[in-house]
């Protein structure tokens, strides 16, 4: 099968690294994958190797949204044209592109896929948030017009069909982690930062991850001095918060991380992993550190609520600070608790949240919405 996938590489988020890994693993399927992304490459050049790359032009991107050029709506049809796959994949990038793919696809003959990646606040809090409220909105009545649109739990389905989107043509597959790179082992971590007990955070730092909130709570707390706090991660917010939670109370910036393997280093050498999250869809690097056996304590928002029920910790996102003041000393004075809980969420990721039970349930939807499209049923 020759899917085109039209996501993100750059700059660093989790829909790059949702489209890395599901491409990865589709090739090492047999699948035949073309990635279609924003770049400065030339666009519309299709550069040839065991995934083809397309790059589209752009005007700016960023970790959040993508604004197109004017030519590439163009660009995309042409290169769809030429590249003749059997089916496209949109990984929506919140661009205005998302909104034509349903005219380019329907003019080729393409049948279309989106994984709707929109954080949400979760079931509880009924999209308190104007901007996520928004974007449901705003995409719902163009999710119509896909064959099918994947979403990481059935929370989101539920507010999609109350959105018009019919729920027959909406999939819950939820995100996979590779349980053999991401897994328990050694780890030089805590001697490099001379730490006793090791809590992480990996993600943005950007207002609706939180992170102050942790950061507040870690100050207050007063740790003794070999628990450490390891920051993994950059964003709009580092500017602000670094100069007021630094080293001299135990909390170290490691910025963006690039190498894989020295991201599952620092989490195999960790003993907490902490996720203070707003809104969240469904956090990779959530899946990525209880995969390695580390304790989790997560906001219930998004699917991270349903992921980590009676295998972690959940917090209050209006209670994060005050919650976390009590969490940390008790993680850090007790170390007999953080092995139990990982171990217990390490099992909640093989039991449901493997990469490959993810790409079998994909390969699953590819094959019915062909199936659909050659005998005339579904859209």
């Amino acid at each position: 099968m020759h899917i085109a996938w039209l996501g993100k590489k750059t700059p660093f988020c989790g829909n790059v690294t949702y489209g890395r890994e599901i491409t990865n693993a589709l090739l090492d399927r047999g699948h035949q994958v073309s990635f279609l992304h924003f770049a400065q490459e030339e666009a519309g050049k299709v550069n040839e190797s065991d995934c083809a790359e397309v790059s589209l032009p752009f005007l700016y991107k960023s970790q959040v949204y993508t604004i197109p050029s004017f030519t590439a709506s163009k660009v995309l049809t042409e290169s769809l044209r030429q590249l003749k796959p059997d089916l496209v994949h949109a990984s929506l990038t919140l661009s205005p592109l998302d909104f034509l793919l349903p005219e380019i696809c329907a003019e080729l003959n393409l049948p279309l896929i989106a994984t709707f990646h929109t954080p949400f606040a979760g079931k509880g809090a009924k999209f308190k948030s104007g901007t996520q409220l928004l974007a449901y909105q705003l995409y719902a009545p163009f999710l119509v017009n896909y064959d099918r649109t994947i979403v990481f739990s059935q929370v989101q389905k539920e507010v999609l069909a109350r959105l018009g989107v019919p729920a027959a043509n909406v999939a819950v597959i939820p995100n996979g982690v590779d349980v053999q790179r991401y897994s328990p082992g050694a780890s030089a971590i805590k001697a490099e930062f001379n730490a006793e007990r090791l809590f992480v955070y990996q993600g943005r730092l950007a207002a609706e991850k939180n992170v102050e909130a942790l950061l507040r709570a870690w100050k207050q707390a007063e740790m003794k001095p070999d628990s450490k706090l390891l920051i993994v991660g950059d964003g709009p917010l580092t500017s602000s918060l670094k100069p007021f939670y630094g080293a001299e109370y135990g909390i170290i910036w490691l910025g963006f991380v690039a190498d894989e393997k020295r991201r599952i280093e620092i989490l195999r050498g960790a003993d907490v992993f902490i996720l203070p999250s707003l809104v969240e869809g469904l956090s990779l690097s959530l899946l990525e550190a209880m995969a390695c056996g580390l304790a989790c304590l997560a906001t219930d928002v998004g699917a991270d609520g349903e992921v980590l029920e009676d295998v972690g910790v959940l917090l209050n996102t209006r209670r994060v600070s005050s919650e976390l003041r009590t969490l940390l000393p008790l993680f850090q004075d007790h170390p007999e608790l953080a092995p139990l809980l990982g171990k217990k969420a390490r099992q909640r990721v093989l039991e449901r949240y493997t990469l490959n039970y993810n790409i079998t349930c994909l390969e699953q939807l590819y094959t019915q919405v062909l199936q659909q499209r050659r005998v005339g049923v579904g859209i």
